[in-house]
């Protein structure tokens, strides 16, 4: 009884096979970025004995005794807060604590919407990928990187296909060439080989 010979795999497939994959970009990891917050001394919580004193003009008191520093606030109808506690002596300003405090509040708000998340989006390649889906990655490549995040770059074998582990690392080198010539890009992660998945993590230089 004859065999059906075994058809082999043909470099030549890579890009003639039209497979259609739906992509999703997958959410790999996040890292964010954390704002400190900074506690502070007023009126009788200040533990110096004496504190130099701005007040609420921005003037230079000069230096005095926390007490006496205190009572000069309230006479304004303000507060002593100690706003430099390791100067020497201390720096302590005169104001409004509920307005001192809402404003650093803004301004750490503001911040924490200024600092970059930083997420690893998932492109998954195949063998016989075409070039019309090959195209459409490195676009969605492109933007990943240039938003700051990193890409990594997956290729899952199933089954027989493991045995075409040197033509996926062709694949995902080819790939990370051409994402290279759209924009210049480091190796985060090198390529590796586990478990029928190949992968590889790039980020911007």
């Amino acid at each position: 009884m004859s065999k059906t010979p075994r058809r082999g795999f043909n470099s030549r497939h890579l890009h003639q096979d039209n497979l259609k994959l739906k992509f999703k970009p997958l959410r790999i990891s996040r890292k964010q970025v954390k704002v400190q917050t900074i506690q502070y001394w007023i009126n009788e919580q200040i533990r110096a004995p004496e504190v130099r004193v701005i007040d609420e003009n921005g003037q230079n008191l000069g230096v005095m005794d926390t007490p006496v520093a205190v009572q000069l606030a309230r006479e304004r109808e303000l507060d002593l807060v100690e706003v430099f506690p390791k100067a020497e002596p201390p720096i302590a300003k005169i104001l409004d604590y509920g307005k001192f405090l809402y404003q650093k509040d803004k301004e750490a708000r503001k911040q924490k919407a200024k600092a970059k998340k930083v997420e690893i989006k998932g492109i998954r390649l195949s063998l016989r990928i075409s070039s019309h889906d090959r195209d459409f990655r490195l676009n969605q490549a492109k933007e990943f990187l240039e938003s700051g995040d990193k890409v990594k770059v997956e290729i899952i074998l199933r089954g027989r296909e493991r045995q075409y582990a040197n033509a996926a690392r062709e694949v995902a080198n080819q790939f990370i060439n051409a994402l290279n010539n759209l924009v210049s890009t480091k190796i985060e992660q090198p390529l590796s080989f586990q478990g029928g998945r190949l992968s590889v993590t790039v980020g911007k230089k």
